[in-house]
This record gives C-alpha cells, sequence and structure tokens, in this order.
C-alpha cells in the first residue's frame, strides 16, 4: 500500500461528512487507564505515513503523533481510569472513553469512524470499521495518539513505581510483569478486576 493510499478511500467514501477517526489503546494491560483519541484530519494537510500504530516504532509513532496535533482540524484524547476499568469492565470502559475523546473534540463531526465491531453510544452518528486503523487514516492518527498518551502515562507509573518495569512491559501481563507483581504485589494502579491481579489480591498480595 503506497503511503496514505488509504487516506484517498477515506475522502472519497464520505466527501461530505465531517469524519473523526477514532481508536483505544490499552485494553489487554494489568495496569493503568485505558486511552482513546478522535481525530479530524485537515485534507489540506496530508500526514505522511500514517499507520495503524502497533506497526511503527515507538520513536515513529512519537514523530507522527506531533504532526498530527499540529496538522489535524481537531484531536481530543480521553480515557477511563483503572477504577472504572474495575467498576465497569474493560469493553464498557473503552466504550466510554472513546466517547469522552469525541466530545472533547473542538469541532464536532458528524460522522465518527470507529475501529473495531462496536461503536460507543452518543450522540454523533457512528460506524464501526474493522481494521478501520489500517485502513482509514484519520483511525491510523487516532490509533498513534491513544498509543503514544498511555504509553507517556507508563512512564510516569515506571517513575512512581519502577519496582515494576513499567518502561519495559508498558503494563501488559508479560513474563517479567507477572514476576515483579509476585515479588512486590499489587501497587495502586493495578486493575483489581484482571485474573492474575485478582488471584494475587485473594492470596494477601496487596502493597
Amino acid at each position: 500500500m503506497k503511503p496514505n493510499q488509504h487516506l484517498m478511500l477515506f475522502d472519497d467514501a464520505w466527501r461530505d461528512e465531517l469524519v473523526c477517526g477514532v481508536d483505544e489503546a490499552g485494553r489487554g494491560p494489568l495496569a493503568g487507564p485505558v486511552y482513546a483519541a478522535a481525530v479530524i484530519l485537515d485534507p489540506a494537510k496530508p500526514i505522511d505515513g500514517l499507520r495503524d500504530s502497533k506497526k511503527l516504532t515507538e520513536a515513529k509513532r512519537d514523530l507522527l503523533a506531533v504532526h498530527i496535533k499540529s496538522h489535524a482540524l481537531a484531536w481530543s484524547i480521553a480515557c477511563c481510569t483503572e477504577a472504572e476499568i474495575d467498576q465497569l469492565n474493560i469493553l464498557q470502559a473503552s466504550m466510554l472513553a472513546m466517547r469522552r475523546a469525541v466530545e472533547g473534540l473542538k469541532t464536532a463531526p458528524s460522522l465518527a469512524l470507529i475501529d473495531g465491531n462496536r461503536c460507543p453510544v452518543m450522540s454523533v452518528r457512528a460506524e464501526a470499521i474493522v481494521k478501520g486503523d489500517s485502513k482509514v487514516a484519520a483511525i491510523s492518527a487516532a490509533s498513534i495518539l491513544a498509543k503514544t498518551a498511555r504509553d507517556a502515562f507508563c512512564s510516569q507509573m515506571h517513575a512512581q513505581y519502577p519496582q515494576y518495569g513499567f518502561d519495559q512491559h508498558k503494563g501488559y501481563p508479560t513474563a517479567l510483569h507477572l514476576e515483579r507483581l509476585r515479588e512486590h504485589g499489587v501497587s495502586p494502579v493495578h486493575r483489581k478486576s484482571y485474573g492474575p491481579v485478582r488471584a494475587l489480591l485473594s492470596s494477601g498480595g496487596a502493597k
């Protein structure tokens, strides 16, 4: 696929709409919030290199995030905390984070394109697109902003709780993370409803 080939598809399919792309990051980790972003791209300011954030290096994501924030017509980042995830469940928390991101846009879109197969309930008309982060430029941009925001929070978690190695595993249930959990117990930022954390809590592993 040529750079921004999917951006042309975006323009042709929704020519008369003011479209925002929406994606989330952080469903799988055992700790921290789930993040979501919404982006309305400016057709007059195309951004080369937009891709699904998982297919980009960290350095490339960081660079593209700067370009997205400076070139987009509007962008917004929101989250649901670990406490909200525990209360609502991760699916509903992800939907709420995406709704918050759309509602946080300084310009109201007429259509929200959501990565995946479900749409959050909100006032803006929405359409779900499976693998949308590799098909629609605005969703790709949203995936990059959500991922970089989540990674930035992981850096903050590492500074506050260096014993867990959040800078390495980003909260995902890697062997290192599970080892540090067993060694140091459950931190305040861990998701208590997630299996490995819940099991440790039931055995008295909170700190």
